[in-house]
């Protein structure tokens, strides 16, 4: 069974986070359902994300955990796809706007203020999807945070996740174009030196007993539709079975 460890090895229990990137959130958790507010570029993102899934995982019975769920987009779209969700996150704000929101649209979604690590410890192996859409880039150690997923999923479930290249193309499209430019994002939402190259996120899984299935990069368009496609330079997802 695969078990969450740190980058030196060592069972890992304690929550992968840094305050500041929960508190950066959790202030603005009040407008994540605004199409148009900070959140847009997630709105625009979960059609594809979602697709990326279903297309690779059955979903209608499956049990599915989103990690990182912030106020709720893909664990709604995994609900409404079949799926028996939970979603965890350490921004209490956020976990109270995706609980009401859920409630408000009549769908069952298990809810915690939880760490992925406790719910690791807890509940090792019990998802058959476990999903982690743009947060590895915000935690400490993702190489650690990536075997904390591998533990909570069932052998042969899958694990998705997305997130940002490491390369000067992602740093002028992601952070000086995004943040600064084109204000789509609030200034500081990425920091460069986090972004995770393909063959990093590639070796971590190896290391977490996950086996590379699938990859794509998701481009956006001039009007802001997001799609798939063969270029994973900037944002891009990817899908890891565990295999141990």
């Amino acid at each position: 069974m695969a078990t969450a460890t740190d980058h030196n090895g060592r069972a890992r229990h304690a929550p992968n986070l840094e305050q500041g990137e929960i508190g950066k959130f959790d202030e603005i958790a009040g407008r994540f359902w605004d199409e148009h507010g900070p959140f847009r570029p997630l709105h625009q993102l979960n059609p594809v994300r979602l697709r990326f899934i279903t297309e690779r995982a059955a979903t209608a019975g499956a049990r599915a955990l989103d990690v990182g769920c912030g106020g709720g987009l893909l664990p709604e779209a995994l609900a409404r796809a079949g799926a028996r969700v939970t979603g965890i996150d350490l921004a209490a704000g956020m976990i109270q706007v995706a609980q009401l929101h859920a409630a408000a649209h009549g769908l069952a979604i298990d809810y915690r203020i939880a760490a992925a690590e406790t719910l690791a410890a807890s509940e090792p192996g019990a998802f058959d999807i476990v999903s982690c859409m743009e947060m590895l880039e915000h935690v400490p150690d993702p190489c650690a945070m990536l075997a904390t997923l591998a533990a909570l999923t069932r052998p042969g479930g899958s694990v998705f996740v997305s997130t940002l290249n490491r390369n000067l193309k992602s740093f002028l499209v992601a952070i000086v174009g995004a943040e600064y430019l084109l204000s789509v994002l609030p200034r500081g939402t990425h920091e460069y030196e986090r972004f995770i190259r393909p063959s990093e996120m590639a070796r971590w899984a190896r290391q977490a007993g996950l086996t590379a299935r699938a990859i794509a990069g998701i481009a956006l368009g001039p009007t802001g539709e997001a799609r798939l496609c063969a270029d994973p330079s900037v944002n891009y997802i990817a899908q890891f079975v565990r295999t141990a």
